[in-house]
């Protein structure tokens, strides 16, 4: 048997479509609160987990070595829309450690964003690297190797310093081993490891409330945290779920999307960390699912409820903007933490 419907897809009064997945709710001391589906697949969390690739940029000093502002720190957790904001931040982090966009080794592609993506063909402008939207954690990887002394050039590969660096922190604050046979190749020419859903889970846990990893990396933690909840659009972008979610609730929730509907979330106060992984990859689903979690977990006052409800079970327009239907979580999620 497959995995359980997440979320469907309703035209008119009948379901169009539906999306299955996995996902578990797990607390700071590695207590399961909730699951659903085959977690203990092994899945690649690729974006999902960037501020915790982040913690060796704090950790080590570099952060604070360079001047990086709350803004740049964001930046370094980020999966952005390539937006002007986002490019600019980036340039500004390599030119404090006296480099430039000829370092990165994330590759380019055109700016996420649809209005960043017209606004820079319609200047005649091609995408660089600063555009791509791994750029932030990129300029952070050339800070922390510049920090340690060591030769940027390579940084990307599993070899280097940087990357064993990122690797540690990783299974430190995961529990989970991250060895060759579970390796891959991420779209941005890092390592990534295929980890469980509650280790991942865990690890955001961990993450949202320093409960089981040392001092250095609980003020790590809060340090990006505090820092994103400033500055959720640097996250993300214009009309983008992550920063939307932020800007609604601040440090109360830390939201990261990853590809191939992959999300992870650190709950702080309530010491919950969340992974789910949609089958089919779908980022749509995965939304709709983060939200609903965020709705039945958090106390939320009224204005907050209706926004995070909206994101929860969005409506679907067709090009009249006639609503046509709506997307919305599946009843098991619907009823998590009842």
């Amino acid at each position: 048997m497959g995995n359980p419907f997440l979320v469907e897809v309703v035209r008119g009064h009948s379901v169009e479509s539906r999306h299955r997945g996995s996902l578990c709710v797990v607390q700071a001391d590695g207590a399961t609160v909730f699951s659903l589906g085959d977690v203990d697949r092994p899945v690649f969390p690729r974006s999902a987990v960037k501020a915790l690739q982040a913690l060796p940029l704090i950790e080590s000093g570099a952060a604070d070595q360079f001047g990086l502002t709350d803004a740049e720190i964001a930046l370094a957790c980020a999966s952005h829309s390539g937006e002007e904001r986002h490019a600019a931040t980036a340039a500004s982090m390599l030119a404090k450690v006296g480099r430039d966009v000829g370092c990165l080794e994330c590759g380019s592609h055109w700016p996420m964003g649809e209005a960043a993506n017209r606004a820079l063909a319609a200047s005649g402008g091609t995408p660089n690297a600063l555009h791509n939207n791994c750029s932030g954690k990129h300029a952070g990887f050339v800070c922390l190797a510049s920090a340690s002394g060591d030769d940027p050039a390579g940084y990307v590969t599993a070899a280097h310093p940087v990357q064993q660096r990122v690797r540690a922190a990783l299974e430190d604050i995961t529990g989970a081993c991250h060895d060759e046979e579970a390796g891959g190749i991420d779209g941005c020419s890092i390592p990534t490891y295929a980890i469980p859903l509650p280790a991942m889970a865990f690890g955001f846990a961990r993450f949202g409330t320093g409960v089981g990893v040392s001092a250095d990396t609980a003020k790590a933690a809060a340090r990006i945290r505090k820092a994103v909840a400033l500055n959720p659009f640097m996250v993300a972008g214009t009309d983008r779920f992550d920063t939307k979610v932020m800007e609604i609730l601040g440090e109360r929730a830390f939201v990261k999307v990853g590809a191939e509907g992959v999300y992870c979330a650190a709950l702080p106060e309530l010491g919950y960390g969340i992974a789910l992984k949609i089958d089919d990859g779908a980022t749509r689903a995965a939304e709709i699912a983060m939200a609903a979690l965020l709705l039945r977990y958090l106390k939320l006052d009224d204005t907050e409820a209706a926004a995070i409800g909206r994101l929860a079970a969005p409506d679907n327009l067709n090009w009249n903007g006639i609503r046509v239907g709506a997307m919305r979580p599946a009843r098991d999620i619907a009823g998590a933490g009842r």
